[in-house]
């Protein structure tokens, strides 16, 4: 019962602040499971895919009155097919090779928290398509290979000249139309166990509650303080996928 308590605690704490920044739900969820081990990680990831996808939609429900950016179409579109390029670069991937790579990434993440965060200021225009591609499709193989898309597409709609809640609904959107692709490969290859559809059960009433309450509340913090929680979350991703690949090696 204990672990199923602290496996909702922490569903709940994820889909707030996925909901609140736009991102960061498979962060800080993962991350919290990864450090406890209450449940089997293999079986959390899979859950997450589906708990993104319903946030997603109840989100994006609750605020009909969506401004997606066409230029998002360009970022989703490469973004798939990155997503489909990962995965299979993945297969040519195994032990020590994956884990250094794991550790080339964590230091990338870090060093673009540390650009977001030194910029204080968003671009004075709207970015062209050429980056919302370049940053579609680098989050589309980060997520195939790691399962972590978030990092291109947080630095680029953090860095436009939108409101918040425009860069709230645009990250959902995509991370939600990545997960349906992640499911699909998922449950195709037989991947998806009955501990992972338990996890989704029990996690589904939380999800839906957290998201359908917190989609309407005022931002807590202002657009400068967002970014600087947006740079801190990726800075701890980074150091974490970093010291769990070092560990994996060193052992």
């Amino acid at each position: 019962m204990q672990t199923y308590v602290l496996f909702l605690l922490f569903c709940a704490i994820a889909v707030y602040a996925q909901v609140m920044t736009g991102f960061a739900l498979a962060l800080i969820f993962l991350g919290l499971i990864g450090a406890t081990d209450i449940v089997p990680l293999p079986d959390a990831v899979n859950a997450v895919t589906v708990i993104i996808i319903i946030n997603s939609c109840i989100f994006l429900y609750r605020r009909r009155a969506l401004h997606l950016n066409r230029e998002l179409w360009s970022a989703l579109f490469t973004s798939l097919a990155g997503a489909v390029a990962g995965i299979a670069l993945l297969t040519w991937l195994a032990g020590s090779s994956y884990q250094v790579l794991r550790i080339i990434l964590g230091v990338s993440i870090i060093l673009c928290a540390l650009l977001l965060w030194r910029t204080a200021k968003p671009l004075e225009r709207t970015s062209g398509q050429g980056a919302f591609l370049s940053a579609g499709s680098l989050a589309g193989v980060l997520g195939g290979m790691f399962a972590a898309p978030g990092p291109p597409l947080v630095y680029i709609m953090y860095r436009q000249p939108w409101p918040m809640s425009r860069i709230q609904e645009s990250l959902i959107f995509l991370f939600g139309a990545g997960s349906v692709l992640r499911l699909a490969i998922v449950a195709f290859s037989g991947q998806f166990t009955p501990e992972s559809m338990r996890l989704t059960l029990i996690a589904t009433p939380v999800v839906i509650l957290v998201t359908w309450v917190a989609a309407h509340q005022k931002l807590p913090f202002s657009a400068h303080v967002m970014k600087n929680i947006v740079s801190v979350l990726l800075i701890a991703s980074g150091t974490i996928m970093c010291a769990s690949a070092i560990s994996i090696l060193m052992h």
